[in-house]
């Protein structure tokens, strides 16, 4: 039966398209999924498999080996994955989007169903054919898995007059596999990787949900209009740190997946699905759909001297222009795959007898954010997203080494004014003229 998917609301005010801590033993344990390997899958039972090793080329370019899974085969994936005990998460149809759920079977993934995106518009639309990923991202990213939005850090009870901290220790979140994770998503979780693990205080929320996550990439074969990872330089070729990696080929009458693994774990799991040898053609296929994926990306940043461009407009007008339509909702925040803020609250019941403490996101776009002692220091929309923004494409740089934009568009699709990060950084090369303004 086919699902009846609601329109998404489109604001008529639509805008026109631009121009153009853990122990060193368990951090290990999570550069074998985050990072590839570079052994040779030499092991793996009577299949052919490409053992991908990140952008390093193969010794023999001229020689490809790669597994062709066909598409009522999928299944298989999802049994093989279960049955190392890790819970599937994938995308699923819900609420008029494409969201990240548990997927129990084939059945609950977006078969036949794309989005279309523009700034400040999403809509579902049916395919001409049965692609599972044929679609670009949603609003949500694997942030929503990996930094839960809220965290229960403890609670406490009045007992006998006393104040007492109750036994807080949470079941053990279940080892999980992401399928369908992007290019632009990869970068994101790397990104995050890099701040919430890789310096001397390290979130072990963060740490134990990343731990052991097993990674089923899939190479795009479209981009959205608001896609701009080629600029950004993170897709939409998946490269590393996946532990397989799918690439979806439809021909007429013909639905596969070229699977190739990223990992030891990747190749295990390979070896358990009925594959056959993949050949050049399937490969030139997969390069093309890739390839053609980026040619049809119409926005774009140059991020020659980006950094040093925001920070010498500080005081630029175009701040203004800006803050005169932002609505400082934080839309853009909540959906961005490397946010990384959050509050911490403190609740009680009505009695006062019993308290809990929480972890949720946070946003530099809430007055709250910025406030010490004596007020909020960011008191104006401008103020906050210039923040935003600034700390996003340039003072990132500084903090972590790279951007902390990943190209991925969900802030232009998802904000409800229609507000565009690459139009913005294009307004502010060409001295603050733009029609989309």
């Amino acid at each position: 039966m086919e699902k009846t998917v609601p329109a998404a609301y489109t604001p008529q005010s639509k805008r026109r398209k631009p121009h153009g801590t853990k122990s060193l033993a368990a951090m290990k344990r999570i550069s074998a999924s985050a990072f590839p390997i570079t052994k040779n899958a030499t092991s793996a039972p009577a299949i052919a498999v490409r053992v991908v090793t990140g952008e390093k080329p193969p010794e023999n370019p001229a020689i490809k080996t790669g597994a062709i899974l066909s598409a009522d085969r999928i299944e298989q994936l999802l049994d093989a994955l279960a049955s190392r005990g890790f819970e599937v998460i994938g995308p699923t149809v819900r609420d008029g989007a494409i969201v990240y759920d548990r997927i129990g079977s084939a059945s609950d993934l977006p078969a036949g169903w794309t989005d279309e995106q523009e700034a400040a518009h999403y809509r579902l639309q049916r395919r001409q054919d049965e692609a599972l990923f044929g679609y670009s991202v949603g609003p949500q990213s694997w942030k929503k898995y990996l930094h839960p939005a809220e965290t229960k850090l403890w609670a406490a009870e009045r007992q006998n007059g006393a104040f007492r901290i109750l036994n807080n220790e949470d079941k053990p979140t279940p080892p999980r596999a992401f399928l369908g994770v992007r290019a632009c998503e990869l970068a994101g979780i790397a990104t995050q990787d890099r701040v919430l693990l890789g310096d001397k205080y390290r979130d072990p929320i963060y740490a134990e949900r990343r731990e052991g996550a097993f990674i089923v990439a899939v190479q795009c074969s479209q981009s959205s209009p608001t896609c701009f990872c080629v600029s950004m330089g993170t897709g939409p070729n998946v490269k590393a740190g996946f532990d397989l990696r799918l690439t979806e080929l439809l021909d007429a009458g013909q639905h596969r997946f070229l699977i190739e693994a990223g990992s030891e774990r990747g190749t295990q799991v390979l070896s358990q699905l009925e594959t056959t040898p993949a050949g050049d053609a399937d490969f030139q296929k997969a390069e093309a759909g890739v390839e053609a994926a980026a040619r049809n990306q119409v926005r774009s940043i140059d991020r020659a001297g980006l950094k040093e461009l925001l920070y010498q407009n500080f005081e630029s007008p175009q701040w203004d222009k800006i803050a005169a339509r932002c609505l400082s909702c934080a839309n853009c925040t909540m959906v961005c795959p490397t946010c990384f803020c959050t509050t911490v609250e403190d609740v009680t019941d009505v009695t006062g007898n019993h308290a809990e403490r929480w972890r949720r996101w946070d946003s530099c776009f809430t007055l709250s954010f910025s406030y010490i002692h004596g007020g909020s220091i960011r008191a104006s929309s401008k103020a906050r997203y210039r923040q935003w923004m600034t700390h996003k494409l340039a003072a990132w740089i500084d903090q972590f080494g790279s951007s902390g934009c990943t190209g991925c568009g969900r802030c232009i699709t998802w904000c409800p004014a229609g507000i565009d990060i690459t139009e913005e950084v294009h307004v502010m090369r060409e001295g603050g003229n733009s029609a989309n303004t």
